[in-house]
């Protein structure tokens, strides 16, 4: 029966650790409402997974106790004592992750979200203090004054959870409108603006890059590395290529534009979704095992003005392949090629996507990108790289399919030079995915003294099998560099990079089945920005943000930045006889 009466109060804290997760999601999300509908089937969720897997680790850490301790345990059903030590380390445990996701998220949170969770981690951390203080006070008188320390220890968990609970409230800047799209499209400005062609890349790292390029295996990118402007771009978290595209693209921090993360999460029961998990708490196995389903954003989700749009307003002409969240494909002048139609190489999908006008603007450009991307064969596509006789992993888009990275990467460039040549376009913008997909199933064969568990077979076999899709965007990039006119800029843009997975994780991706993962950029690594072309400066610049990269177009340009932007217009990029003739300009706002 004591047995029994260990695991009610193993329950108790499970069910005190589910509660104190759910406070933490709303804090996360200020859209949610604090209404029992929302809340309740919140905290079920959090209590049948979190709460079910705590209770069980409370059970097996009392028995190992009672195993070990010199008298002979035996708990009443709510025990003081037990209670105690369980509310405690719960309450850390609570604190911890406030804290550690208020600092991680707070690009997400915005300043008012990010100052009541501040609150809230402060009474949590202080209620901590004192639950740890009334356990060790317990054990050491023993059992005076037991309905004192019942009482002492009911009130002071309830604040734990009240406290945290009171300072969050629904926080103004969500409740913003739906950003208005117009499809009016100013007069050509051809003659007057330069050429600007944007390389976009996911999971590429300069760390990787800057050494292979020095010993003179990706020369193109050698060449841009010596002669263009070098700087390291502090990427967001979440780091996913929705959030962080949508903050390069608009050059705003997410609680701006609307994206938190790569979707939107609902449970059951719910009447809001969510729009940000929390980190540190293996959060996505809730998306797994069907405990919240992911609905995908569409381009309606973004609420502030992607530069396409802006330069389409002062006349300059666009060209966007496969940039996240440009479904359904808005008026622009140029042309928009949506990430939504690469999903997948499924025939009947295909003929579905090409059925829907909204996957590509201009419509009547729909059959050549159609015939674009067919052109691209799995063997032309593997052609492409040297040794390619490996296992490829699959790229999956944010919004479900999956493809061959090589094939999507290839096609993505053969359409991208199509429609320029069919109409050239002012300003290209080209995204890559796949160099993604490729790391984080390779790294572990291109660094194995990280990992030390490669055998020199895989190493000989797989070793170089990044360094080889590197090869193959340094040739693609040789190939944009050497169509630049005298005053034309690239732009090759790495949204963030890619490193080793900690050895803790390593563990727990074995545990889930994905024992092949290796390359994670889900702390946040660097991105780069690398300018090249006549009015560049040489050298090695100091840190920037992804965020600086469209005010840093704008003022090529010759266009106003936006005041209300986060980012900044790098002026160090250019050489001083081309910025004493550009001063810097603004205005309030493009949305």
């Amino acid at each position: 029966m004591r047995y029994l009466r260990m695991f009610t109060n193993a329950v108790v804290g499970g069910l005190v650790i589910a509660a104190y997760l759910t406070v933490l999601v709303l804090h996360l999300n200020p859209a949610l409402e604090l209404h029992p509908k929302g809340v309740i089937p919140l905290f079920l969720t959090m209590a049948l997974f979190y709460g079910v897997h705590a209770a069980a680790l409370f059970y097996a850490l009392i028995v190992v106790w009672q195993v070990l301790a010199a008298e002979v345990l035996s708990p009443g059903w709510l025990s003081i004592r037990l209670l105690a030590w369980i509310l405690a380390g719960a309450s850390a445990l609570g604190a911890a992750l406030m804290w550690t996701n208020r600092f991680g998220f707070e690009a997400a949170l915005g300043p008012l979200g990010a100052e009541r969770m501040t609150a809230a981690a402060l009474a949590l951390t202080a209620c901590a203090a004192l639950l740890g203080a009334l356990a060790g006070l317990r054990s050491s008188f023993g059992r005076r004054d037991r309905k004192l320390s019942a009482v002492m220890l009911t009130i002071v968990a309830l604040a734990s959870l009240g406290l945290p609970f009171v300072a969050r409230r629904p926080a103004a800047d969500d409740q913003r409108p739906v950003r208005a799209t117009s499809g009016t499209i100013g007069e050509s400005t051809s003659d007057e603006v330069p050429r600007l062609s944007m390389i976009l890349l996911d999971g590429a790292s300069l760390e990787f890059i800057a050494p292979v390029a020095a010993q003179g295996r990706l020369p193109h990118f050698g060449k841009l590395l010596d002669d263009g402007a070098v700087m390291h771009l502090a990427t967001l978290r979440p780091t996913q290529p929705a959030p962080v595209w949508t903050s390069i693209a608009t050059g705003k921090l997410p609680f701006r534009h609307g994206i938190r993360s790569a979707a939107t999460y609902a449970f059951r029961g719910g009447e809001r979704n969510i729009a940000l998990l929390p980190d540190y708490c293996y959060a996505q196995a809730l998306v797994r095992f069907g405990f919240l389903t992911e609905e995908p954003h569409t381009s309606a989700a973004v609420l502030s003005t992607p530069f396409w749009e802006i330069l389409g307003s002062f006349g300059i002409s666009t060209g966007v392949v496969g940039w996240p969240l440009t479904f359904p494909a808005n008026a622009l002048r140029g042309y928009l090629v949506s990430d939504e139609f690469a999903r997948t190489t499924a025939p009947s999908s295909r003929i579905a996507l090409a059925g829907d006008p909204a996957i590509v603007y201009p419509e009547e450009l729909l059959p050549v990108v159609q015939r674009a991307y067919d052109a691209v064969t799995p063997a032309l596509a593997s052609s492409s790289l040297a040794g390619a006789s490996v296992p490829w992993p699959a790229y999956e888009g944010e919004n479900g399919g999956a493809t061959n990275p090589i094939l999507l990467d290839r096609a993505s460039e053969h359409v991208a030079t199509t429609l320029q040549n069919d109409q050239p376009a002012q300003v290209t913008a080209v995204r890559y995915p796949g160099l993604d997909a490729m790391g984080h199933q390779y790294l572990r064969y291109a660094m194995p003294r990280t990992f030390g568990d490669v055998s020199d077979e895989d190493r000989r076999r797989y070793g170089r099998v990044l360094e080889q899709y590197y090869s193959y965007l340094d040739a693609m990039i040789g190939r944009a560099a050497a169509a630049l006119g005298p005053n034309d800029l690239l732009l090759i843009v790495s949204g963030f990079g890619m490193e080793p997975l900690s050895p803790g994780k390593q563990l727990l991706e074995r545990f889930v089945g994905n024992p092949s993962l290796s390359g994670t950029h889900e702390r946040a690594p660097d991105g780069f920005l690398i300018a090249y072309g006549g009015p560049v400066r040489q050298g090695r610049l100091n840190r920037g943000s992804v965020l600086d990269v469209v005010p840093t177009m704008l003022y090529f340009l010759g266009l106003p930045v936006a005041r209300d932007m986060d980012g900044q217009a790098r002026t160090d990029v250019f050489f001083d006889a081309f910025t004493s003739e550009r001063p810097i300009t603004f205005i309030p706002s493009y949305d």
